[in-house]
């Protein structure tokens, strides 16, 4: 079947997989990884998106994802030093069809802040597609100089009511075949979406409307009933008349989506569900560049409502790497993309076994508590 992942013993070598053919979600797949950026006109709201694709490459670019010296490199908008991801620009594409995974950013992010992850996706034969949302795109979405808080409030506000609607847009966009090489072929039926903080929510709030979602990642979402002071609110009606399983993928530590919070929307979500906690890890444990995300933000001055940040967050020596946080997020994302959209059976059975002890095999601590819930789905609705 197009898409699927077909290699010899001697790459499988070279990029990290196990001889035996074992199912490992957490290791390289076997796909050399392309990236693009395509520029989408939203048309109707008068908007410019810059997209960024990753999909799985020819075979002639095996091994340049992952040479430091053939990867793209990228700078971020508002800094002046520059990063790279595992991943060949402009790489021609391996002809197939594939499933599709979009990502949601946080708020402050960009669609580049998970490139571990979205390449780690692809290099096991998903295209993925993320965009900047609206906040970082739309003049009227910025700051003011002398705004009040009345107008920081209805700001704030029109950034979480765009969310939904830049995921139809680029659904729409990439569905539609406008964005992707004439060889690559995208599988309606297979379409999931994974987000971080606000595009947690993001993630969770998409499948009231769009029905082609199948599968849902929620990496430490926003949207609990009792947000902290200054961490933008969300409401999530989880109007959902179809089983979406879902992964909540969250830190122990995090001061921004605490525990608690994380809690409270996994009982809401009305879908066969599971919850994975990564110990000693806070919400930039979810990033690119954990440790300097993290430190970054805990050493920023903070001011008014948002003053506890830099009080609360313990320095990063004091918790995990970012390599085991990305082993953790990477891996269960992967399973849990390749249990509900290609319905692989060693995919299901490592979810439902021992996650702790799989962890525990590569350093990584982690609470899987048994709280799933599988929730029938509704006579005559999509499944």
């Amino acid at each position: 079947m197009a898409g699927e992942i077909v290699q010899g013993p001697k790459e499988h070598s070279k990029r990290g997989l196990p001889r035996n053919n074992e199912y490992d979600p957490f290791v390289r797949g076997p796909f050399p990884v392309g990236v693009r950026t395509v520029q989408a006109v939203d048309k109707a709201r008068d908007r410019l998106f810059p997209c960024e694709i990753w999909y799985p490459a020819s075979a002639q670019y095996a091994g340049q994802d992952i040479a430091p010296g053939a990867q793209d490199v990228f700078t971020l908008p508002s800094r002046s030093t520059t990063r790279s991801q595992m991943a060949v620009r402009d790489a021609a594409a391996k002809p197939g069809t594939y499933a599709l995974i979009v990502f949601s950013h946080h708020s402050g992010g960009n669609r580049r802040s998970a490139t571990f992850l979205c390449t780690h996706l692809s290099s096991h034969g998903y295209v993925v597609a993320a965009l900047d949302h609206s906040e970082v795109v739309a003049a009227e979405l910025a700051p003011t100089e002398g705004e009040t808080g009345q107008q920081r409030t209805a700001r704030a506000d029109a950034w979480v009511a765009n969310r939904v609607p830049d995921i139809h847009f680029l659904l729409d966009h990439a569905l539609g075949r406008e964005a992707w090489h004439s060889e690559i072929r995208l599988d309606p039926a297979q379409v999931g979406i994974v987000g971080h903080s606000l595009g947690g929510w993001t993630a969770l709030a998409a499948p009231d409307l769009e029905r082609n979602i199948r599968a849902v990642v929620a990496l430490a979402p926003g949207g609990s009933s009792q947000p902290k002071p200054g961490i933008l609110p969300g409401k999530l009606a989880f109007g959902w008349d179809r089983d979406v399983p879902t992964l909540y993928l969250v830190a122990e530590n995090d001061t921004m989506t605490p525990l608690s919070g994380m809690y409270e929307l996994f009982e809401r979500t009305p879908a066969t569900k599971r919850i994975v906690i990564l110990r000693r890890a806070d919400h930039l444990h979810f990033l690119d560049n954990v440790e300097q995300e993290h430190e970054a933000v805990r050493r920023a001055t903070w001011t008014g409502k948002l003053a506890w940040i830099s009080k609360e967050m313990r320095p990063i020596a004091e918790l995990c790497s970012g390599q085991q946080a990305h082993l953790f997020v990477r891996g269960l994302t992967l399973c849990h993309m390749d249990a509900v959209l290609r319905r692989k059976e060693e995919a299901q059975r490592l979810l439902a076994g021992d996650i702790e002890g799989k962890l525990a095999e590569r350093n990584v601590e982690a609470l899987a508590p048994k709280l799933t819930k599988a929730v029938p789905v509704q006579t005559g609705a999509d499944n």
